[in-house]
This record gives structure tokens, sequence and C-alpha cells, in this order.
């Protein structure tokens, strides 16, 4: 086999590399920068943008498997970014996929991409996708996971894993935000309930991954599917929080605010900032307002059946993993 990691460089890629390369598996990266860390391990690095069709075509050439983990993430911005790297980027890849020959694609989705803005309660992949999105984020994800799915044949398996909420070691998005909030005094818990969430340790998500291509091929049973990842032990959404925040030394979030006020005040920022053409994210908006007040946790029947999945690093042994590699970082700076 012959790899290349679109986004090797990111969190979630990185350790996909990683593994990949514990398994004697010859692997490239493709992102817009290089990565020191990538040149460290010896990885062939492709620079580019992958709404590039040329500078895909030229990373791709010679591999046999692909897996699109690069993203444009984030919850603000014009619609025409996330669409021109999140949608076009990802047809770039798939058209490059049937030139080259190339016959297995795995594509990183997230739960939200059917995500309506109420509770997911154990919920399996035949959840629908739904009629409106809060985030430019879910539905450019959305539309990309379509058109992967539309384009399974005979001469190109794919699949898109769902992994949601990935956390552990390396995370440059989802804690260093709480963190940031939780030591201004910015975080709040948004609402009363006890919403049960599912994330998932990266390793772990990683290793979904690799399951993944191992088990897909043109007319294999996963070919053409979706799959929910995650680590099948749901927690309440401020404990799990909570947990994350004390691996990182940081303030635990007490206060709370009413899911309706959040909800009021996440639309006049929304609006505030659309008024003013401010580029920033606003501190509060109503996808997260959404997501923080509702349940999501979700059936991994069909990942353990079809792909073997098998969270075998726990909350408990990712938080220690966590912990420690925080308190390495910062013995080192």
């Amino acid at each position: 086999m012959i790899a290349l990691v679109t986004g090797g460089g990111g969190f979630l890629g990185q350790a996909i590399v990683r593994r990949l390369l514990r398994r004697g598996i010859e692997t490239r990266s493709f992102s817009r920068t290089e990565h020191a860390a990538l040149k460290e391990l010896g990885v062939e690095q492709y620079q580019g943008d992958i709404a590039d069709s040329k500078a895909v075509g030229i990373a791709a050439h010679g591999c046999d498997t692909l897996f699109h983990v690069a993203a444009k993430p984030g919850l603000w911005g014009p619609y025409e970014e996330y669409h021109r790297t999140n949608v076009v980027g990802t047809k770039n890849l798939i058209e490059a996929c049937l030139r080259l020959k190339i016959r297995r694609f795995i594509y990183t989705s997230s739960p939200s991409v059917v995500f309506d803005g109420k509770d997911m309660e154990g919920v399996d992949e035949s959840v629908p996708y739904p009629s409106h999105y809060d985030a430019h984020y879910p539905r450019t994800k959305a539309l990309a996971e379509r058109w992967v799915l539309a384009a399974n044949s005979d001469q190109l398996a794919t699949l898109s894993l769902r992994p949601h909420l990935i956390w552990g070691p390396g995370d440059n998005h989802l804690l260093p935000r709480l963190v940031s909030r939780a030591r201004s005094g910015q975080l709040r818990r948004i609402g009363s309930r006890r919403n049960l969430i599912d994330a998932v340790y990266v390793d772990n998500a990683a290793e979904a991954h690799l399951n993944a291509a191992e088990r897909l091929e043109p007319g294999s049973h996963p070919a053409g599917k979706a799959y929910f990842i995650s680590q099948g032990e749901p927690l309440p959404m401020w404990e799990m929080v909570n947990r994350l925040l004390e691996a990182a030394d940081a303030p635990i979030v007490n206060r709370s605010i009413p899911t309706w006020l959040a909800l009021a005040l996440a639309t006049c920022f929304e609006t505030l900032h659309r008024v003013t053409k401010n580029p920033a994210e606003p501190r509060l908006t109503r996808f997260v307002v959404k997501e923080m007040s509702t349940a999501h946790w979700f059936n991994l029947d069909a990942a353990r059946h079809d792909l073997g999945y098998d969270p075998k690093i726990s909350i408990e042994a990712g938080l220690a993993k966590l912990r420690a590699a925080i308190r390495q970082e910062s013995q080192n700076s």
C-alpha cells in the first residue's frame, strides 16, 4: 500500500500517518505547508491547495489509498471559503482517484452533517441529513460526504467516517478553545440538562481509519457507507468538559446560563458580526449553543461489525495520556 493523507500534519492526520508508518506502509502527506514533525518521521510531503486539481494529482500519483482528512474547520467565515476547501477540494480528490486508478478513498466527515439541532441519542447511520444547517462547516461537510458516497463504484471504493469531538495530546482546536475561555472566565454551562455526549480519543479515531482501509475494496460491504466513530462511553457534556479542563490544569466550569438566553445572545452576536462585517468568530453562535445543550451519542454497531472498530483507549487512559503530554510540553517550553 502507498497511502496519501490530506492534512497529514494536523491533529488527526498526524495520528493516522504515525500508525501507517508503524505498519510499514509508505506514506505521503498533502497540506498547505510543510510540517517539521512529519519531516522528522521521514514522510514525503507535498504542499498545495486541495482546490488545485493539478497539485492534488501530483501528490496522489502512484498511491492506491487516500485518506482525506483535510478540511476548513470553524464556525464562521464566508461560505465560499468553506465550499472551496470542503466541497471543491473533495471533488478534486475523487476525480484524481478515478483518473489515477486509486482504489480506496476514506473520508473524514463529522456527526454534525446529520445534526438538526435536537438530541441525538443512540442514533445509527440511518438518521437523515437535515434540511437546514446553522453553520457553513456542517453544511459543506455534508455536501462533500454525499459526493464521496455517491462516487463509490467498481473502480473506486469509498466510505465516510464520522468521528465525534476528537480530543487528546496534540489537539490544536477543541481543547485550546475550551482552556482559553475557561481561564478568561468566558466559559459557561449552557442549560441545566445532563445531556450525554460521546467524544472520541484521537488514537481511537485514527485506528478506525486504518481499520476502514484494511476492509475497504470495490464491492466490499463497507463500500459506499458512512460510520459513526466515538468512544462508546457517553458522559454528561459538562462532566467531560471539566475533565478535559482538569487535565490541562485549567479552571473547571460551574456557572451556567439558560439555553434560551444563550441562543438569544448567539443570535445577537451573529447579527452584529454580519452587520459590521467582522471576520472574527462571534463569542457565541447558534450552532455552538445547540451542540452544547443537546445529547450526542451514537450506536456504534455498524462500525464494530463492518470495520472491526474497538476503541481500545478508554476515557480514563486517554485523560492520563493528555495530562502527561501537557505537563511534558510545559516543562519543555
